[in-house]
């Protein structure tokens, strides 16, 4: 009787071993994320574009959980919204949407966007040290970035992924 419980229980380490090895460190097969019972790698998109009047400006996207919950609004079509002035260093709107936050202390500097209390986008043409979430970096010259957010109060800006 000891020998089949040790044969049983050998048997049955030794599958859950092969069991355990097969799967990738997350858990699934063959090193793919499964998606909607589809075996497909998620990809992380890097950038989202702004639309101010005639400029259409580029925003490289941190990798964070603010930006894939705005990735996955923005496939629901873009975004339009108005931004005043604060401070004489920023842009603020309202999206009109709350997003998952993951504020940490940081000083931003032109060119920054980022979430301030899960709802409003802050597009930063100058600096501030606050605790914010930061959803990217627009891509240009600082200077070009000032002179398109400050032509006009308010400005529209339109978020898209196109």
């Amino acid at each position: 009787m000891k020998k089949k419980f040790v044969f049983i229980l050998t048997t049955v380490l030794l599958c859950l071993c092969f069991a355990l090895s097969a799967c990738g460190e997350n858990g699934t097969t063959n090193g793919q994320e499964t998606i909607n019972g589809n075996n497909q790698e998620e990809q992380f998109v890097d950038t989202i574009y702004l639309t101010i009047g005639t400029h259409k400006i580029t925003v490289k996207l941190e990798e964070n959980i603010a930006t894939k919950a705005f990735v996955e609004l923005l496939n629901e079509g873009d975004i339009s919204y108005n931004a005043h002035d604060y401070g004489g260093f920023e842009k603020v709107g309202d999206l009109g949407h709350t997003l998952p936050r993951e504020d940490r202390q940081m000083t931003t500097e032109a060119g920054d966007v980022i979430l301030y209390s899960g709802d409003q986008i802050v597009l930063f043409y100058g600096s501030n040290s606050w605790s914010y979430t930061k959803i990217g970096k627009i891509q240009g010259a600082a200077s070009e970035i000032k002179e398109i957010l400050t032509e006009s109060n308010p400005i529209t800006v339109t978020i898209g992924l196109r």
